[in-house]
């Protein structure tokens, strides 16, 4: 009789899960039977099916049941029309502060919704292991939108914020993190660990160290997000780059934030980039915008992109600071901007739906507009004319497009009208 290892064992009991999640949510539609909400007459962008096209979408019991190119419209309970728009997946944000009450910057995911067009998004570091279980039972338990977290490597996470919180290396408890996300592999997605200067001081790679020991101790393959932006030295940026692993997130990659001695120390020195940043993207190291209120740069990102670091996926950094800031770092405008670098509408999508829903892993076809997945979807203006960008260094763009958000679904669901009664059952 063989045993199975922990490692083995959470690897079946997901793959179980999923297969279980992605059954049909009930037997197939009857002639006369109704979609619970159509969404008709808009434009469908769809990365995950190669897909731009008129379409109407069908949603029943939660989930998108059909994508055809015209549902009549007796077959609708409820219907929102998109004539003029792009519907899209739902969109994901990857970096984003959603821990509020908790961690001094968090913004309520919901409140978000209206300006983000988001229907997942993933707490990045808010909580430690002293304040991860409040987390999860307070606030991702009574959230609408889809909620996942990496849990920092400092004990407190963010709460002390604007403290630094690994000025004391002893708050970064590696068996403690590992326990943490053993206990919490459904949601947790790794670790996360802040490495500027001005959080970490003189502690070089140990938070970095301790952090990738609690993700191979866990029992899981857990990844870690590691937040950049005027680290100590620019030997250390490089030694920080050699040490991620395939599949671990470098979140805020194109800033251009000094150290505490104003020297940059990022990707980019000296108008030139790094090889160790090169090498780490060629290896699969996960390349994530997260613009926020200081940590996007259009000079690095101008450098770096060409250089062959292009973004894997967008994300916002948004927070209660970085929300009031004049580089307006909401996710659509975020997209938006990348636009203007050169990338194509389909392109920021994907980067913003399924490329971060592989990286979760953790719901059944999220970030997608498939039969059966989920019925997340965002309702997007893509506003043609001039528009000036500005980055977190007042550096400005000028570009020729901007993506606004119009209406957001999950689950079925809408955000505000239609409503439903009652009014969800999730």
């Amino acid at each position: 009789m063989s045993v199975l290892s922990r490692r083995d064992f959470l690897a079946l009991s997901t793959s179980a899960a999923v297969v279980g999640l992605a059954a049909p949510a009930g037997a197939a539609m009857g002639p006369n039977d109704k979609y619970d909400l159509v969404i008709r007459g808009g434009e469908v962008l769809d990365p995950s099916q190669s897909l731009r096209a008129r379409r109407d979408i069908g949603i029943r019991w939660g989930v998108i049941e059909t994508v055809q190119e015209a549902i009549p419209a007796e077959r609708a309970l409820k219907s929102i029309d998109a004539s003029g728009k792009l519907v899209m997946p739902g969109l994901i944000d990857l970096h984003s502060h959603v821990y509020p009450y908790g961690s001094a910057i968090g913004i309520p995911a919901d409140e978000l919704v209206q300006f983000q067009a988001t229907t997942t998004v993933v707490s990045a570091g808010d909580a430690g292991v002293n304040n991860l279980a409040a987390l999860r039972r307070f606030i991702v338990a009574q959230t609408r939108a889809r909620m996942y977290a990496f849990v920092h490597i400092a004990n407190n996470g963010l709460s002390a914020f604007p403290v630094a919180e690994l000025y004391n290396i002893d708050v970064a408890q590696t068996e403690a993190c590992a326990m943490a996300l053993a206990e919490n592999a459904d949601f947790l997605l790794g670790v996360k660990v802040r490495m500027s200067e001005n959080v970490i001081y003189k502690h070089g790679l140990e938070p970095l160290k301790r952090g990738i020991q609690a993700c191979e101790m866990c029992g899981w393959p857990a990844k870690m997000m590691v937040h950049i932006g005027g680290v100590e030295s620019k030997e250390l940026m490089s030694q920080i780059l050699d040490l991620l692993r395939p599949g671990d997130v470098l979140t805020h990659a194109y800033s251009g934030a000094p150290n505490m001695s104003n020297v940059f120390t990022n990707i980019v020195q000296e108008g030139k980039l790094l090889p160790a940043a090169l090498a780490a993207k060629q290896r699969g190291v996960i390349f994530d915008v997260g613009h926020g209120g200081g940590s996007f740069d259009f000079t690095v990102a101008e450098v770096a992109i060409p250089g062959g670091c292009t973004p894997d996926t967008i994300s916002s950094d948004i927070h209660v600071f970085s929300g009031n800031s004049p580089g307006i770092p909401f996710l659509p405008n975020v997209m938006s901007k990348f636009m203007k670098l050169g990338f194509t509408l389909e392109q920021v999508v994907a980067m913003a739906t399924t490329a971060p829903a592989k990286i979760i892993n953790r719901a059944p076809k999220i970030g997608t507009l498939q039969v059966g997945a989920p019925g997340d979807v965002a309702i997007m203006e893509l506003v043609e004319g001039p528009v000036s960008f500005l980055d977190t260094r007042n550096n400005k763009r000028d570009g020729k497009a901007q993506l606004k958000p119009v209406q957001t679904v999950i689950n079925g669901v809408p955000f505000g009208r239609p409503y439903q009664a009652p009014f969800a059952v999730r």
